[in-house]
């Protein structure tokens, strides 16, 4: 295996005093590596003792065969760039000028750069999709332009391997996202080894190679992402309070399991994911149903904290799951039937549906009111049409406070 950074025995912390223990890194040639976990955790103290600017307290960083300490510095940034949080006052610089530093290793001590300097500054510039701000002073970017003019930067050193500390803090989506694929395709394209540490769980999950869970100055699980992210481990790791971070779907929904169900919302292939959310934003506690383990919807109202009528996957909806689903109908004042697909195995959902309003329970469709006749038949002038969620949470609402 070609490593482009390895680790052996290593302790990192601050004198004598060790932060953290047993760092294993292995980072190969094209790999993207995070370090992830809360503020505190340890990622800048790991990140700073790769780099060399803090010292091991026990153990060796190796960059490819060499001993870190045994490198040249200049020989060191030919090899290795970083990008830390630390903003450096360049401020007055064009970008050009900016990016242009990270030629000091190959220029001569008057700094004077060749054009073939020049040429590796635009293409470090293109890389990161910065030519149109060559000219532009570095002051009037961005935080998402600055940070990629800095990977530019770093790019300019020719490095085997990129260390950023953070890259995506103070980042809108649109700038995170265009980071992290600029990172990813260094890592695809050039067969850099990029090692960042992230707090943005989602992009760590969904766009790195390996991942090191950090907690509490320990290393807690290191992997890649679908070894490591086990039911509960992200819950656990940040110490999520009142809300669940669904590992299947990578997101975090607000638990709403403390209020008592006032709506039961009728779902399906996707239809409540919106639906389920915005009811619970609301304050509403819901009972779903009824829904296959392998829908989307049962997974989101999981992590919404509902209380789910669910059948197995692939399986026709059971006696024993349709009457329980009824009695927990009888128990509250709303229904919405989301528009779901029906076919085969979830037909008895529309029966439900003809149960409740032969009780009288109010109904909100979100169907298109043509299809009403098809879809509820002779009890279609009991169900009440809607067209969006939030008229519908408007009307529930009153009617709460009128009763």
């Amino acid at each position: 295996m070609n490593k482009t950074i390895s680790t052996k025995s290593l302790q990192v912390g601050y004198g004598n005093k060790v932060v953290i223990d047993n760092v294993n890194i292995q980072g190969l040639k094209g790999q993207l590596i995070c370090l992830l976990g809360p503020n505190g955790a340890g990622k800048s103290t790991i990140l700073r003792t790769l780099t060399g600017l803090l010292k091991p307290v026990n153990g060796t960083v190796y960059i490819g065969n060499d001993n870190i300490n045994t490198i040249k510095k200049n020989d060191l940034a030919k090899k290795m760039a970083v990008v830390l949080t630390e903003q450096l006052s360049l401020n007055m610089m064009t970008v050009f000028e900016v990016a242009s530093m990270g030629r000091y290793p190959y220029t001569n001590f008057r700094g004077k750069l060749t054009d073939h300097d020049v040429h590796i500054i635009d293409n470090a510039l293109a890389s990161v999709h910065a030519s149109h701000l060559r000219n532009r002073y570095f002051f009037n970017l961005s935080d998402g332009e600055k940070q990629k003019i800095m990977i530019a930067r770093a790019l300019v050193q020719a490095p085997e391997l990129l260390v950023l500390d953070e890259p995506t803090s103070h980042l809108d989506v649109k700038h995170k996202v265009e980071v992290i694929n600029i990172l990813r395709n260094l890592c695809l394209e050039k067969g850099i080894t990029v090692i960042l540490s992230l707090h943005d769980i989602d992009i760590a999950i969904k766009g790195c190679q390996q991942i090191l869970l950090l907690q509490n100055e320990k290393i807690v699980a290191q992997g890649t992402p679908e070894e490591i992210i086990k039911c509960g481990t992200i819950q656990d790791l940040y110490e999520i309070k009142g809300a669940n971070y669904s590992e299947l779907l990578g997101s975090i929904e607000f638990n709403n399991s403390t209020c008592a169900p006032e709506v039961f919302i009728f779902a399906g292939n996707g239809s409540g994911v919106g639906i389920c959310r915005a009811v619970a934003r609301a304050g509403y506690g819901i009972y779903c149903g009824i829904l296959h383990k392998n829908d989307v919807d049962f997974h989101i109202g999981q992590a919404l904290g509902c209380h789910i009528i669910a059948e197995e996957s692939f399986e026709n909806i059971s006696e024993q799951k349709y009457n329980l689903a009824l009695e927990k109908i009888k128990e509250v004042p709303f229904l919405i039937d989301t528009g779901f697909h029906v076919g085969s195995m979830n037909q008895l959902n529309i029966k439900l549906l003809e149960e409740a309003a032969k009780i009288n329970k109010t109904i909100f469709s979100l169907s298109p009111y043509s299809d009403f006749q098809k879809r509820y038949g002779s009890f279609s002038n009991k169900i009440v049409p809607f067209k969006n969620i939030e008229a519908v949470i408007q009307k529930m609402t009153e009617m709460r406070n009128d009763a």
